[in-house]
């Protein structure tokens, strides 16, 4: 018999932790080659972890809810196989045991008080580490004070020094206050709880999800970083919509897919970018930082009703059955649950289609660290002066809404409105007479 050290795979480039969000086996179970083990949750994403090999699962070494490092042992498998020779394996499998159950007891040590029984911080919009959660047990840090604290990790995370300092300054007041505000990117303001809410008997209690947890508090940290403001701009897209009509059967014959309005949308939207590459970019406290690749996000609804935004990478590089591919592949493996973590990493703009549900426009909230955002809206047959040289008549043409959210701490209303209106003008000048 051997033993296999099942390791939290790397999941991206900017993807350093997960959270276990249940086990699929448990100890003593079979496992086949590339069967899922446990289920696993990014920031963004859920997935599944597979085992390398087929054995039994002998050993779990984190719990439900425990934050895992990547590259951390989260189970072992023994093995029907071994290394050459049983003598051998006897005398190495004792010694990596030993490895594994130290580096395993020096990983608990972090969460041990949270398995037990600590306190209970799920009522919490934020996310807090088991690390964060014991010290403040620890140090007597209710979950109203945990809240204010501003932190300065990943996303405004509060991180062990900010708890840390916390607990310092707090015991050098006579009354509990929140520590300073740092200058960073990721110093979020929090926002105050909420009056309680009444609620009657007939009403029904449902706790939010993971995942909608995350975007409440991401939505509240991105209005309260950045200073929205938006641009509206109506478009004749009628050129558009015969052309897809003409050529939708040939092309979905032809590449085997589907072809909708979104990678039409896309496509302007990445040339409008190259023009100005001004709304390509992200703010890092009192610097901005130019993009150089054009990563477009593209905002999907999932069948449970919450939100996710995989990226097109290097969308501007792309013709449009590149664009329509790479639109089909992302949005039916966000409906299936099958994204990985880095599909959604990496976004330097978002597009959001209000319009699939029927929407004219819409006022989208910016997907940080970006500056900018694009919602499209419903196209709809619209009456429209039509101006010919014999004069102008009254016509029906397809409009839509192009809504633009920007930040206006580094994009003013010239940027902002004339990216907009530049995406217009690609939509509307859109060649009838082109091959796909």
């Amino acid at each position: 018999m051997a033993r296999f050290e099942l390791k939290l795979p790397k999941m991206g480039e900017s993807v350093a932790e997960a959270t276990i969000t249940n086990w699929l086996k448990e100890v003593g179970d079979k496992i086949e080659a590339d069967e899922a083990v446990l289920e696993i949750a990014t920031d963004k994403v859920d997935s599944e972890v597979p085992s390398e090999v087929s054995g039994v699962l002998v050993e779990k070494l984190f719990d439900k809810d425990d934050l895992v490092q990547v590259g951390q042992t989260i189970a072992i498998i023994e093995t029907e196989g071994g290394v050459s020779g049983s003598e051998t394996n006897e005398e190495v499998v004792p010694a990596a045991v030993a490895e594994v159950a130290k580096t395993v007891e020096a990983a608990k040590e972090s969460v041990a008080a949270v398995a037990s029984g600590s306190t209970d911080f799920s009522d919490s919009d934020k996310f807090f580490s088991p690390l964060v959660k014991n010290i403040a047990k620890e140090e007597g840090v209710s979950v109203a004070e945990l809240e204010m604290i501003n932190g300065t990790g990943k996303e405004g995370r509060v991180t062990k020094n900010d708890i840390l300092d916390y607990v310092k300054n707090r015991g050098n007041k006579a009354v509990a206050t929140p520590v300073k505000t740092v200058e960073t990117p990721n110093a979020v303001p929090v926002a105050q709880k909420a009056a309680p809410v009444s609620i009657s008997g007939g009403d029904e209690i449902v706790e939010m999800d993971r995942m909608r947890k995350l975007i409440a508090g991401y939505m509240v940290a991105s209005v309260q970083t950045s200073a929205h403001v938006q641009s509206f701009i109506e478009v004749d897209v009628t050129n558009i919509v015969k052309w897809r009509e003409k050529h939708k059967n040939a092309f979905e014959k032809r590449e085997g897919e589907k072809l909708t309005y979104t990678p039409i949308f896309m496509e302007a939207v990445a040339k409008a970018l190259k023009d100005y590459p001004g709304m390509n970019i992200s703010v890092d406290g009192d610097f901005i930082i130019k993009k150089k690749n054009i990563n477009l996000g593209m905002a999907a609804s999932l069948p449970n009703g919450n939100l996710i935004v995989p990226v097109i990478k290097n969308a501007d590089q792309l013709n449009l059955v590149g664009m329509a591919k790479a639109v089909n592949d992302l949005g039916g493996r966000a409906k299936a649950g099958k994204l990985k973590p880095d599909d959604t990493q990496g976004g330097t703009y978002t597009v959001t289609n209000v319009g699939t549900f029927g929407s004219v426009f819409g006022t989208p909230i910016l997907n940080q660290p970006q500056v900018g955002i694009l919602a499209l809206g419903a196209i709809r047959k619209m009456p429209a002066v039509i101006e010919t040289p014999e004069g102008d008549f009254i016509g029906i043409r397809q409009k839509m809404f192009l809504s633009h959210s920007y930040d206006h701490r580094v994009v003013d209303g010239a940027l902002g409105g004339s990216f907009v209106k530049r995406v217009a003008e690609y939509l509307e000048a859109f060649d009838v007479n082109r091959d796909f």
